[in-house]
């Protein structure tokens, strides 16, 4: 679930460590790692087929988190995977759960920028990452590393968060202000891509499924638990199920979608 509180990405981990969290992640997206994404447990099923995932593959997972999807694909495939993300606390976390899942073998763990990968050239066979350009003011420059560190032909999966082409100025004001920090990219993907090295070939619309997500979530979030108090702050818990309301709002009207990518290094 994309941080919020404007991306205070360590304190976003912290918290969802936490039990009375970690039971919304479960009821939201099906899973447990903490993560900070709308990857749905379904949608990672469908991850390993999209970037041909196998028990030799070195997998990157830029913006990792905690470490989903990105330990749950090298659990499944037994692919290596290489986890790079800024939070100190979100690595530690990933570390924690690839030595509980006993993958730790097959794990490594990297503290870095996405937009400055420290990888030397061809180092990887895919990539993966899960609504991290939506956070981000240089996609460009991140698209173009993640060109830079896969082999030729390598593939690349990702999620965005994007306003709807075709808005009016008001409407799309509104989906920018009350989408992730940086939501917009006026150029469009298909144009980022092909910028930076990348073929697509193949688009999903996952607008339905992460309207669904944050409907459970505004869910959990009103049933308003002692322990989510806890968390949250009273006041705190009231603007964030205002704010996921909203958000809910746009993508049921349209507005906000979000899309998954497959593409090839070309």
């Amino acid at each position: 679930m994309e941080c919020d509180q404007r991306c205070d990405f360590a304190g976003s981990y912290e918290r969802s460590n936490l039990p009375a969290v970690k039971a919304l992640e479960r009821d939201v997206l099906g899973c447990d790692y903490g993560g900070t994404s709308w990857t749905t447990h379904d949608q990672a099923l469908k991850i390993p087929a999209a970037l041909a995932l196998g028990s030799s593959s070195r997998l990157l997972e830029v913006g990792c988190g905690a470490g989903w999807p990105g330990l749950y694909l090298s659990k499944v495939t037994g692919c290596d995977v290489t986890l790079l993300d800024m939070p100190i606390n979100a690595l530690k976390q990933a570390s924690e759960r690839a030595i509980s899942d006993e993958i730790i073998e097959q794990v490594s763990l990297v503290n870095g920028s996405g937009t400055a990968l420290p990888f030397i050239t061809g180092s990887f066979d895919s990539i993966s990452h899960s609504d991290v350009l939506c956070c981000l003011p240089d996609k460009l420059e991140m698209l173009k590393e993640c060109r830079r560190v896969v082999i030729n032909g390598g593939r690349m999966h990702l999620s965005v968060i994007k306003p709807a082409d075709g808005l009016s100025p008001a409407d799309h004001q509104r989906a920018v202000e009350t989408g992730p920090p940086f939501v917009d990219a006026p150029e469009g993907y298909d144009y980022l891509l092909q910028e930076s090295g990348w073929q697509v070939i193949k688009i999903t619309d996952v607008s339905m499924q992460y309207g669904n997500s944050l409907e459970k979530l505004i869910v959990g979030l009103k049933s308003n638990t002692p322990a989510l108090q806890e968390v949250f702050g009273a006041a705190g818990l009231r603007d964030l199920w205002q704010h996921r309301t909203d958000q809910c709002g746009l993508v049921r009207s349209g507005m906000l979608q979000r899309f998954v990518f497959t593409a090839i290094a070309s």
